[in-house]
C-alpha cells in the first residue's frame, strides 16, 4: 500500500542503487522539482548539483525566493542567468508547440553545459504522471509539451533519472509535506514560465506586461478571505482593442484571468472568484497598466474542454 514514509524510504534506496556518480537537477522551486531534489539529495548528498535556470520567463521577485528556499533546503545550487539565451531563442515563434520545445532544447543545452563543468553524468527531472501523459505517445495525442518530457531531445549525454514519475501531483504534496518542504502548497506553475501565458511572440515587452498581470492577480487573491484556488494567474492575449486612456481612445492588449481548482491537474473546475475580487483585481490591471491594457476578461472554462494553461 502506497504512503508518503514508504515511498520516500524506497525511493531513497533506488536512487542510491541508480545514480553511480555526480548528478544534476534541473530545480525550478515547484514542489515536483524541490522533492525530486531533496530525495536525491538525502540518497547521494554532496554528488548532486541542483541548477537553477532564470529564463527571463519567470514571476516577479521569484528568482531570488527560489534562490532563498533551495539553498534552505541545504542544495548546492548553481544559479544560471540565461534571459538573453532564451528571449533570442525565441524570436519571432508563435507556435505553442515550437515554442515549448524550443525552451525545452534551450534547457537541456544548459544542463548539458552545467554537467560537463561539475563532470556529471545524470540529469534529475521532477516529471510527473500528468506530464508524460498530456505529452503524448502511443495512443495518446500530445496535450503540451513539458520541458521535462516532450521537450528532451531524442539524443542526450546525459542518463535521465525521473524518480517522481508515477505519481500525481496530490501524492507529492503529501510526500512534500512529509518532507517537510516549505513549497509544499505552492501553486503550479509551467516549466516554460511565463512564455506559454502569452500568446503568440513572447517579447522582452509583452513578458513585463503578463510578469506584471500575473503578479496583481496572485497578490489579489492571496490577500482576500477566499480559499486559495488550486491554481490562479493571467493570460495575454496578442489582439487589441479600443478603449480610453485619459481623454484619447488607445488600443491595448486583453488580459485573461485564470483560476481553477483541480486535484491532480488532469481534470479541473474554473474557480467561482467573488465579483468583487474580480473588480479589484481588473482595476489594479488596468489602473497600473493603462496605457498597454485596457480590457480584462475571466476565463469560465473547464478542464475539459480546456487545459489549464491557454498553450
Amino acid at each position: 500500500m502506497y504512503s508518503p514514509e514508504k515511498f520516500v524510504q524506497e525511493t531513497i534506496q533506488n536512487l542510491k542503487e541508480t545514480i553511480k556518480g555526480k548528478a544534476i537537477i534541473g530545480a525550478s522551486g515547484g514542489v515536483d522539482s524541490t522533492v525530486a531534489a531533496v530525495l536525491c539529495s538525502r540518497a547521494i548528498g554532496d554528488q548532486l548539483v541542483a541548477v537553477y535556470v532564470d529564463t527571463g520567463y519567470m514571476r516577479k521577485g521569484e528568482g531570488e525566493e527560489i534562490k532563498k528556499a533551495l539553498t534552505g533546503l541545504g542544495l548546492d545550487l548553481r544559479y544560471i542567468e540565461a534571459a538573453r539565451e532564451f528571449s533570442d531563442a525565441l524570436k519571432g515563434i508563435v507556435d505553442p508547440e515550437e515554442k515549448r520545445k524550443i525552451i525545452g532544447h534551450k534547457f537541456i543545452e544548459i544542463f548539458e553545459r552545467e554537467a560537463k563543468k561539475e563532470r556529471a553524468e545524470y540529469l534529475i527531472q521532477g516529471t510527473i504522471a500528468p506530464d508524460w501523459i498530456e505529452s503524448g505517445g502511443g495512443l495518446r495525442d500530445t496535450i503540451k509539451s513539458h520541458h521535462n518530457v516532450g521537450g528532451l531531445p531524442k539524443k542526450m549525454d546525459l542518463k535521465l533519472v525521473e524518480p517522481l514519475r508515477d505519481l500525481y501531483k496530490d501524492e507529492i504534496r503529501e510526500i512534500a509535506e512529509y518532507l517537510n518542504i516549505p513549497s509544499a502548497q505552492r501553486q503550479p506553475f509551467p516549466g516554460p514560465g511565463l512564455a506559454i501565458r502569452i500568446m503568440g511572440e513572447a517579447t522582452p515587452g509583452r513578458t513585463e506586461i503578463i510578469r506584471e498581470a500575473c503578479a496583481i492577480v496572485e497578490g489579489e487573491i492571496e490577500k482576500s478571505s477566499i480559499e486559495r484556488p488550486w491554481q490562479y494567474f493571467a493570460v495575454l492575449l496578442p489582439i487589441k482593442s479600443v478603449g480610453v486612456h485619459g481623454d484619447v481612445r488607445a488600443y491595448g492588449y486583453t488580459i485573461v484571468v485564470r483560476a481553477v481548482e483541480s486535484l491532480d491537474a488532469m481534470t479541473a473546475q474554473y474557480s467561482r472568484i467573488p465579483h468583487e475580487v474580480l473588480e479589484r483585481i481588473s482595476l489594479r490591471i488596468t489602473n497600473t497598466m493603462g496605457d498597454k491594457v485596457n480590457r480584462v476578461v475571466y476565463d469560465i472554462t473547464n478542464k475539459p474542454p480546456g487545459t489549464i494553461e491557454w498553450e
